[in-house]
């Protein structure tokens, strides 16, 4: 096992640093004065400072519920376990497959990857097409593993989006081979155009759904959640139990006041979604513009742009920048098996236009 890369480089960036590295919000979009006026509500009352139940406090499992079933996947609270992050939540289902196999996209999340090894699980890694996962191959490693871990939204790192051609082939797929799909959503909120039918909602009995309110309300709330049939979650109980005995709950008590008043929640998501889109294309025409040999697919939504800058070892390349107080992650970061060497990752949430264009410059410069 080795550090993760993007912790690392966090560590390691100044104020004066431009960063692309992490998956960051920008934090003048989040609700601050709205998040404050439920803190105030929720402190009044010294109940909310006692210990809590594991799968999570009722009020906000119902309100999560709810926002399935809004989307057309019947959901109930029990259908729901809290947990500190999606991150734990992989942590979970990790405890819970340990000494298996999984199959993965490739490229995929550096954090999943790390937890499967920390946790003994095999990753059989299928290329990641346009669209979403390679078909055949995917079919042929899922009837060896019969577990899968899939991120369908806006990719982390390729920010790409499956079809929905695919996602119905590979809910067949996991139906046909008695298998269990975790499929992680942290993204799925985040999007510019439409929202796609998550693959869960077709195989309800045989998913686990991650979602994460870290991308779309603050990350510092550390409120992630599990969405499964009550006999997928049963099990996970236990390792919760003995992991932390519940996720914090004066957190969970906020988020939920926060939710429960009008309908704030969806005006933010609205307002994140338009400048996100923003972003994106301003990232996007300052890459056309100042690094044009960098090869890219413009995303859908999401927090990522990925792409090539062909014959560059990028890893070298992020070694010179960092020099120069700009820093990405190379592509090698999201392989287990040391490809991606002219590939990278950038966000184009957290960074300002000025920043953007003056870190791209400097890249471009370094090249």
């Amino acid at each position: 096992m080795k550090r993760s890369f993007i912790r690392e480089i966090l560590e390691s960036i100044t104020p004066e640093t431009i960063s692309f590295a992490g998956g960051l919000p920008d934090e003048h979009l989040f609700p601050h004065e709205a998040l404050r006026t439920s803190a105030n509500r929720i402190l009044s009352d010294p109940s909310h400072l006692q210990y809590s139940t594991s799968s999570g406090i009722l009020p906000l499992r119902e309100q999560i519920a709810a926002i399935y079933s809004g989307q057309g996947f019947e959901t109930h609270a029990d259908n729901i376990l809290i947990t500190s992050g999606s991150q734990q939540a992989l942590d979970l289902l990790s405890r819970h497959y340990r000494d298996r196999s999984i199959t993965i996209e490739s490229p995929s999340y550096l954090g999943a990857m790390g937890i499967f090894a920390l946790n003994h699980l095999h990753t059989d890694a299928i290329t990641l097409e346009h669209d979403g996962i390679t078909i055949n191959p995917f079919a042929q490693s899922l009837e060896r593993t019969q577990l899968t871990y899939l991120i369908p939204d806006y990719q982390n790192p390729t920010g790409r989006t499956y079809s929905l051609e695919k996602r119905k082939v590979i809910a067949a797929q996991v139906q046909k081979h008695n298998a269990i799909l975790i499929e992680d959503g942290p993204y799925s909120d985040l999007f510019f155009e439409s929202r796609q039918p998550a693959i869960s909602a077709m195989i309800p009995d045989r998913s686990y759904h991650l979602g994460s309110f870290s991308k779309t309300l603050a990350p510092a709330l550390r409120i992630g959640w599990i969405r499964a049939s009550e006999a997928l979650l049963r099990p996970l109980l236990i390792h919760k139990e003995a992991m932390d005995l519940h996720t914090n709950s004066l957190t969970q008590y906020i988020l939920f006041d926060y939710l429960s008043h009008g309908d704030q929640y969806a005006t933010h998501l609205k307002n994140l979604r338009k400048h996100y889109a923003k972003k994106r294309k301003a990232f996007s025409e300052a890459l056309t513009k100042y690094l044009p040999s960098f090869v890219f697919e413009k995303p859908k939504g999401g927090m990522f742009i990925y792409g090539r800058l062909p014959g560059v070892d990028t890893a070298e390349l992020v070694k010179m920048s960092l020099k120069k107080r700009v820093v990405f992650v190379p592509g090698n970061e999201f392989y287990g098996e040391g490809r991606g060497m002219d590939e990278i990752r950038f966000n184009f949430t957290h960074p300002n236009t000025e920043a953007t264009i003056r870190g791209i410059k400097i890249l471009a410069n370094c090249l």
